[in-house]
Parts: C-alpha cells; structure tokens; sequence
C-alpha cells in the first residue's frame, strides 16, 4: 500500500481566500449553464472559431469543476492553482474584446465600467495563485 502525500499546510486567510474562490467559480460556472448564458454569450468575441454556447457551456462546466477542485483536492492544491490561473489568463482576451468592441454584458454599459472590470482578472490569478501557494 502506498502513502499519499501530506497535505500542504495552509493559513486561514489562504483558506477562506481558497473557499471564496472556490465558491465565485461555482457560481459562475452555474451561472453560465443556467441563467446567465444569454449574457454569456454576448461576451464571446466574435474571432472565437466556436459556436458562443458552446463557449459558455464548456467554460462554464470548467469553472464549476475548478471550484469543485480547489476544496475536494488538498493534495493538489498548487497544481490546481496554477491551472485556475492559467483559465483566468485564457479567457482574459475576452474582457479585453469586451471593452475595445463595446459590447454591454452583465451592467457593463459604459467603456469606463468595462475598462475597470480589466482590473480584476490579473487579481483573480493573483488570489489563486496566492491561495493555493502555487510554486513554479
């Protein structure tokens, strides 16, 4: 029988930023199965070589199980780090495409209002990554 690996030590304020995390992922994941899929897919740039709702369903499934994985998954708490964050990185093109091509979505309704919703994305990948304590 072999032994898994201890699970990495944590702090609190990683955890609960961990489970908040956790918890934002799963809502919009959700969100864009169900009821905000319309908003969804008025977000996907138009350059994306995929049908918009099969954008927003898949990424919504993502999200869900990313969320799912940062609390079910100590063991691999870096490692899913660094993936959360490479997701926040991937769909980061598309709040960019959000704003330069203005397209309203979710309140977003001013260039201004689109332009500070940029701000959060490097934050995101910042949280996970802290969170998580992924190590390069």
């Amino acid at each position: 029988m072999t032994r898994s690996a201890p699970v990495p030590p944590s702090t609190p304020a990683r955890t609960a930023g961990r489970w908040t995390l956790a918890a934002f992922l799963v809502f919009a994941g959700v969100s864009h199965l169900l009821w905000a899929r319309r908003e969804f897919r008025a977000q996907v740039p138009p350059w994306v070589p995929m049908d918009a709702d099969a954008v927003v369903v898949g990424s919504g499934v993502v999200e869900v199980g990313l969320g799912a994985a940062l609390v079910a998954l100590p063991r691999e708490r870096s490692r899913i780090g660094w993936i959360v964050a490479a997701f926040f990185a991937a769909v980061f093109p598309g709040n960019i495409a959000q704003w330069r091509e203005r397209r309203d979505a979710f309140g977003l309704t001013t260039d201004r209002a689109r332009f500070v919703r940029l701000w959060f994305q490097p934050l995101l990948i910042a949280l996970a990554l802290w969170s998580t304590r992924a190590r390069g």
